[in-house]
């Protein structure tokens, strides 16, 4: 289990030093992509928990990688959609090669 934590921690420090996201911003990112989704969808995509993903969406906010709009449909919903920025930094992490760490490869090779 050791090893585990110790390759996810190596794999998220290699992101923060090249991108300047965490695990959990990244897979946001990629999880909101090129179109506006709920939160709840983000949440789902990545597996987090809502008020987790709540706070890491707060915090690519903060940083103007995303914004919030109400939805045109629903005026209770709130969609999150990319800035520019954002697009930016999403196809930075698209063209980055991940090392993956060798305990970790076989769940990677499975994507």
């Amino acid at each position: 289990m050791r090893d585990i934590v110790s390759a996810m921690s190596e794999l998220e420090h290699g992101i923060i030093d090249q991108l300047g996201l965490t695990l959990n911003e990244a897979m946001a990112l990629c999880a909101i992509g090129e179109h506006s989704v709920s939160a709840s969808v983000v949440a789902e995509r990545t597996g987090m928990r809502a008020s987790h993903c709540s706070k890491v969406i707060s915090a690519l906010e903060k940083r103007r990688l995303v914004g919030r709009s109400i939805d045109k449909h629903d005026k209770r919903q709130i969609n999150i959609s990319l800035t520019p920025a954002g697009r930016e930094r999403l196809a930075a992490l698209k063209e980055y090669k991940i090392v993956v760490p060798e305990i970790l490869a076989p769940v990677f090779d499975s994507y």
